[in-house]
């Protein structure tokens, strides 16, 4: 239930003709088939070294296992990966942010370039995007425009401009292209994770990839994340220690986003910092991903660790890129929080009533899968589990959670519910973020502040004990 390596793939597109996009998915189709050859001469590589020398000893990573996953076919993919953009891109990004515990170091160090970002648009070609989107005089409505990037992400790169009244803004702007290739990215993805053998089947790649390409139909919309952002600045207005930039309207379009810019240190950056600084900084970032489920039931599900600029001289969370955030219903996030709570008190049978009702569950499972459902929820739930501060980094329960994870996957029935994917995504990503700085949080008092004050729709269910 509770394994933190759901796989989420995005991608996207701009206005581009069919024949520029026919011409873009043959490319991508080339630079598959290259990447294909590549891996599979370093799998007969790796192959023939073990046969010579041995398979390594290793600590249960799959990188020991499979001659595919050899440090030499890890930077294979992240080059890959970085020069595909979309899909693919987003797929390295997510794999690089999660724990050793869980993805080989090997495959973890590629990937980190992967989360640097993607190869950047010719100027000519983003001209092209900027007259397409604006108007060929959108540069007339500028004092100033930075044609070097910002930053060159999944689906697009951001550029530093500055507006004639002197404000400084950031304009992100999609790749063209990118949406018009979702299914066919997609797909060569797919057969990339199954070539490499990278994805468990328990983790129910199908389910996982469906979800995806609703998520990213989303994601493609700049007028939807704009709306987004502008939802989120509403909702923190009165939240002191964040602040969301604001949307420039005149100059942002379905596929051309421009906002104010905002100053700040991605969330990582914050481990050289003084305890005091990274114990604030834990504590933000819990409580308002636990806000955003549990009060707003409005979430931004993208952990990336640059969405979440500190700002030390303001102390202050500078939060951006919108484009995955999304609604849970009431229903859902109110059997949750009991799981939640459930999971926090050592609850079993609130813990498997919470998963059945869920969908984690379906109530035939034997009971060796039970038992590490269970023991895996409490593990996750160790953070609430006493009062006072929760040590991440001396409590890093990823790697205790990973130890039951052959066993779920062996015996798992049915995928997660499809809010799960986003959800835990974004949990993880909290909890990762806290064990990278070294933060000492209060958890337990954070999460009960809500769960005293919550209104359940369905009171008269509740199943939980001893929840103070």
């Amino acid at each position: 239930m509770f394994i933190v390596v759901y796989l989420y793939i995005c991608m996207y597109e701009s206005n581009a003709t069919k024949s520029s996009s026919f011409s873009m998915m043959c490319r991508k189709q080339l630079r598959f088939a290259g990447l294909g050859a590549g891996l599979a001469w370093g799998g007969l590589q790796e192959s023939a070294r073990r046969v010579m020398y041995g398979t390594p000893v290793g600590d249960g990573n799959r990188s020991a296992l499979s001659p595919f996953l050899s440090d030499q076919n890890a930077e294979r993919v992240a080059l890959a990966l970085c020069r595909m953009r979309g899909a693919a891109l987003k797929v390295g990004q997510l794999l690089s942010i999660q724990d050793e515990s869980l993805v080989p170091p090997p495959v973890l160090a590629a990937l980190d370039i992967v989360r640097q970002g993607a190869d950047v648009m010719p100027r000519k070609q983003l001209n092209s995007v900027l007259d397409a989107e604006l108007g060929q005089g959108w540069s007339s409505r500028l004092r100033s425009f930075d044609y070097e990037p910002l930053a060159a992400a999944s689906i697009g790169q951001v550029h530093r401009a500055v507006l004639k009244d002197g404000s400084d803004v950031v304009m992100k702007i999609q790749y063209p292209g990118v949406a018009d290739s979702i299914e066919s990215d997609i797909e060569n993805v797919r057969r990339l994770l199954t070539y490499t053998n990278l994805i468990p089947k328990g983790l129910f790649l199908d389910r996982a990839i469906k979800v995806a390409k609703q998520e990213l139909a989303r994601e493609c919309d700049y007028f939807l994340e704009a709306s987004n952002q502008k939802r989120y600045k509403e909702l923190l207005s009165d939240s002191e220690g964040y602040y969301v930039p604001r949307v420039t309207d005149e100059l942002s379009s379905k596929k051309v986003l421009t906002s104010e810019f905002v100053p700040g240190v991605p969330i990582d950056k914050v481990a050289v910092l003084s305890q005091e600084t990274r114990n604030y900084v834990g504590c933000k970032l819990l409580e308002l991903t636990i806000k955003e489920l549990f009060v707003f039931r409005f979430m931004q599900t993208d952990p990336n660790w640059s969405n979440f600029l500190y700002d030390d001289s303001e102390r202050q969370f500078n939060l951006i890129d919108f484009g995955a955030a999304r609604e849970f219903p009431k229903k859902f996030v109110d059997d949750y929080l009991r799981m939640v709570v459930a999971c926090a008190n050592r609850d079993r049978a609130g813990v498997l009533e919470m998963s059945r009702r869920l969908g984690f569950l379906t109530g035939e499972e034997p009971e060796v899968m039970l038992d590490a459902h269970v023991e895996a929820a409490f593990i996750v739930g160790v953070p609430f589990a006493t009062p006072g501060g929760h040590d991440f980094r001396a409590n890093n329960i990823t790697h205790s959670v990973s130890n039951l994870g052959a066993t779920m996957l062996k015996y798992r029935l049915t995928p997660p519910p499809d809010e799960v994917y986003s959800l835990h995504r974004k949990l993880s990503g909290a909890f990762l973020a806290c064990i990278k700085i070294g933060a000492v949080v209060p958890c337990r008092e954070m999460l009960f502040k809500v769960y005293e004050q919550y209104d359940f729709s369905d009171d008269h269910l509740e199943v939980l004990s001893n929840t103070g």
